[in-house]
């Protein structure tokens, strides 16, 4: 457990939402809560590095290890936006925002080696997965699984 990371403990609340937007980028924030959280050893049933980062990690060429290390030195989301922009593959401003609005959209039912493990998941929230895009079905899973701990 690293001493010099704080942030939110997801045993407690969720991490921000996928559509939050830090620096620009979505996911970031969401990506950045979840790794501090394992850092402090209060991650909750959330993974960090997994499909959801790595849409992130992918799309800007860096890698989920390399990362987390920056996260341990404490840095700010400031530093960590500055980080990501730096690092992996250059993108330009219009770059960043047209996969943003492609992550705002993106369903995982339109690809059909997802479709069932989406329905499943989709599903038992009452969302209809052929028109709920990824980040709402996140949102409102977040919402559900803390209103019911509350």
């Amino acid at each position: 457990m690293e001493q010099n990371v704080k942030g939110k403990d997801l045993t407690k609340e969720a991490p921000r939402s996928p559509k939050t937007r830090v620096g620009g980028y979505v996911i970031l924030g969401r990506t950045l809560d979840k790794c501090r959280a394992l850092l402090a050893g209060d991650i909750a049933e959330y993974h960090f590095d997994c499909p959801l980062d790595n849409m992130l990690f992918g799309w800007k060429g860096i890698k989920g290890e390399d990362f987390k290390a920056e996260v341990a030195k404490g840095k700010s989301d400031d530093e960590m936006v500055q980080w990501v922009d730096s690092h992996g593959t250059r993108k330009t401003e219009e770059e960043k925002a047209a996969w943003c609005e492609e992550m705002l959209t993106s369903n995982p039912y339109d690809n059909p080696e997802k479709r069932q493990w989406y329905v499943d998941s989709v599903k038992p929230l009452g969302l209809d997965p052929k028109t709920t895009p990824l980040f709402d079905w996140l949102e409102e899973d977040d919402r559900v699984s803390y209103s019911v701990a509350a």
